[in-house]
């Protein structure tokens, strides 16, 4: 239903609320607390929502009548209401809060009012002087440099992501195994449970048993005789044995390379080659309920070289070990002469590399994309910021070290002093809903699809999600109701949406406590980020003003890429851009909107690449096959196309037909068809939403079919319809 389907606050009845499935006397003790805040705050302001969302919703009460709350509340807002406000009493106990009250003056000088009032001015300080930014927040993080760099940023005009901590050398593994005045050998730093044991006692990890598993590996991994700087892959799900290899890998001096335990052997052998892996870690068997998945059969079939592999079962592997490759325990045995013996790090300039991670890929090979020895201090920066991560936090993730988000769940958690909670199964049932809650997670991480499941089934029904401080959402675009249930969950804690890449090592923009926050919308550039909504002419709209376009970045962001190991970074993000005061802008291919009301809002692609449940995919791969599915075609364009109410892009296919009589026909039977072929030849979770006939596809003069014309006109008739 849209907004204007609910009645305002002041014109809700007790039979209004009743006709729900609430009792007649809960409806009566609602509707006087109801009358009360709207007294006391108004029929529709974001105050009465605030009112509203915690002293009178709760988990228990049915979501129709959240939606009834909300929707009357903001009956007349206009766009962007906000779904949470901050409060000056909490955020002045956040890290951004805390460092703003310290420093804000000093900063901003007369500019600094309050956290709250001068948190945009804080966040174009962070662009504007990175010197004093980053090596405060260095300092608030407690980032050990071996050598301290010269600067913070030594400009270059022949390198225009700039040289960021020239000269200085460190380890984020070591950093993140540091003890310090506020971090003890006693701290629990992981958490984790499997799935069916969802009734027993969590698994715990303290600081001290994490180093000498790491250590141990990281001894074990010298005994393998490999060059310093030799790439070593992880094909794994996310669990504690993973993040001790992937610390344990970046401690010794070596490269990760990034894998997830998803794919099929050909697409790891791509990787593996891409990456020039001289080993693999993996596990035997992925146990998914009654499901076995044979993770070390597709390493082989991947023709992986030499593999360390994990039993799954205490009985013994699945298959015969090939000749070369070792056993979890055997390889731990190597190094049975250095237990419990500190594996001294091994210190790297900034800009070494430490992991290889992969983009999604389109028609061809993925572009692999090295995280340097700077880049997992991004990742942490963000967490620190935005998600307000710190000691004593528990972070949650269901993720993969195959995506950014598994190493940025590592170093965000790790580096603030926080613990990592994983849970050993499908993160989309019940189990995972009570681990939340056995564990206390103070941050849980999302994407849009595994909270369309959790809605679904109403999975955290019964869980006190309580502890929760925040959510944190990215990988796709989010909807506006999915996430108003979410927030309910956890009596209405924020969602921080956060959108980035594996390029960026973190996000552009992203949400911040100090905010309010709209759903589905971003509030503010990420800390050291400046962005651009470039308009029709290809240059930059005049910033805070409310527009669509091609989204580009500052040049200069602590972190990001400045090499790919298979494709030109120039060529990728940097040709044919803007240039703005002297610096050339960086491509970043998403379609943005700034709203009137200062908000962001993503829209897809701007290329002919869009993202269907967090997979990148070529329009030109999608239309090879749809072209072929049946003889009346002449052309097809694919297209990601937002819904009406926000969420994840849906695939459009427009249809041309040979015989333009045609087009009137019902083009249900070929969307099924669409469906098979894509399903069989491309990814089977790929689902065409609509099939749309043309008579035409509008062209460029060098006759490229526009799709960005097509994107655009399917998301105008889908909100007209909506209204």
């Amino acid at each position: 239903m849209a907004t204007e389907d609910y009645k305002s606050l002041d014109c809700i009845s007790v039979e209004d609320i009743a006709a729900l499935g609430i009792s007649k006397d809960e409806a009566e003790e609602l509707h006087r607390k109801l009358a009360g805040i709207v007294q006391t705050c108004g029929a529709g302001s974001p105050q009465t929502w605030h009112n509203i969302s915690k002293n009178l919703l709760t988990p228990e009460l049915p979501f129709s009548f959240h939606q009834m709350m909300y929707y009357g509340c903001y009956k007349d807002y206009g766009p962007d209401p906000p779904a949470w406000l901050p409060e000056h009493g909490s955020v002045n106990s956040t890290n951004v809060g805390k460092l703003l009250e310290e420093h804000g003056k000093e900063f901003l000088g007369s500019k600094y009012v309050d956290p709250i009032t001068s948190f945009r001015d804080f966040q174009e300080f962070s662009v504007s002087n990175p010197e004093v930014y980053w090596k405060t927040l260095f300092g608030k993080m407690n980032v050990y440099f071996s050598v301290p760099p010269d600067c913070i940023l030594l400009e270059d005009p022949t390198f225009l992501g700039g040289h960021w901590l020239p000269s200085a050398t460190t380890n984020p593994a070591s950093n993140c195994l540091r003890l310090s005045a506020e971090r003890k050998l006693e701290d629990v730093v992981v958490i984790w449970r499997d799935e069916g044991d969802d009734n027993t006692p969590l698994k715990t990890m303290t600081l001290e048993e994490l180093s000498k598993s790491v250590w141990l590996v990281a001894h074990a991994i010298e005994t393998l005789k490999l060059e310093k700087g030799s790439a070593i892959a992880i094909d794994m799900p996310m669990d504690v044995n993973s993040v001790v290899i992937y610390l344990a890998i970046v401690l010794a001096g070596y490269v990760v390379v990034s894998i997830a335990d998803s794919f099929a052997p050909n697409e790891i052998s791509t990787r593996l080659k891409l990456s020039k892996a001289k080993a693999t870690f993996t596990r035997d068997l992925i146990l998914r309920g009654s499901k076995e998945i044979p993770l070390y059969r597709r390493v082989v079939d991947a023709e992986s070289p030499m593999a360390i592999v994990i039993p799954t079962r205490r009985t013994g592997f699945s298959m015969e070990l090939r000749d070369g490759d070792i056993s979890w325990q055997s390889f731990l045995e190597r190094a049975n002469a250095s237990k419990d013996v500190e594996y001294i790090a091994v210190e790297q300039t900034t800009e070494a590399y430490t992991n290889i991670l992969f983009s999604s890929g389109t028609t061809g090979e993925p572009k692999a994309i090295p995280w340097t020895v700077a880049t997992p201090f991004k990742a942490a920066a963000d967490g620190w910021c935005h998600m307000d991560i710190r000691k004593g936090d528990i972070i949650a993730w269901p993720t993969n070290l195959g995506w950014m988000m598994g190493p940025w769940l590592v170093y965000a958690s790790l580096l603030n002093g926080a613990s990592i909670a994983l849970y050993n199964g499908s993160p989309l049932g019940r189990g995972f809903a009570k681990f939340v809650q056995d564990a206390k997670v103070t941050m849980l991480g999302v994407i849009p699809s595994i909270v369309r499941a959790w809605k679904s089934t109403d999975a955290p029904a019964t869980y006190d999600w309580s502890s929760i401080r925040c959510f944190a959402s990215t990988g796709e675009a989010s909807n506006v109701d999915e996430y108003l249930w979410l927030m309910g969950r956890a009596k209405y804690k924020p969602v921080i949406e956060y959108c980035g890449g594996t390029e960026i090592g973190g996000g552009f923009i992203t949400g911040s406590l100090l905010q309010n926050q709209s759903l589905a919308a971003f509030s503010t550039p990420a800390m050291g980020c400046h962005l651009f909504i470039l308009g029709d002419d290809g240059l930059p709209l005049p910033q805070g003003s409310p527009g669509m376009g091609e989204l580009a970045l500052w040049p200069l962001m602590f972190g990001a890429s400045s090499t790919l190991l298979n494709a030109d970074h120039y060529d990728v993000y940097f040709k044919q851009m803007p240039v703005l005061n002297g610096k050339v802008l960086r491509r970043h291919g998403d379609v943005f909107e700034c709203t009137s009301r200062g908000f962001y809002r993503a829209h897809g692609r701007a290329d002919d690449t869009m993202n269907l449940g967090g997979i990148k995919v070529s329009s030109v791969e999608i239309e090879r096959i749809c072209n072929s599915v049946d003889s009346t075609i002449l052309e097809t364009a694919a297209v990601g196309v937002p819904p009406a109410g926000g969420g994840p892009e849906k695939l459009a296919i427009v249809v041309v037909f040979k015989d333009p009589d045609e087009a009137a026909t019902d083009t249900s039977n070929l969307a099924a068809s669409f469906n098979s072929a894509l399903q069989k030849k491309l990814n089977p979770l790929f689902r065409v939403s609509d099939v749309v006939p043309l008579t035409s596809l509008p062209r460029t003069a060098t006759n490229k079919v526009m799709r960005r014309v097509l994107r655009q006109q399917l998301y105008q008739n889908g909100q007209n319809a909506k209204l």
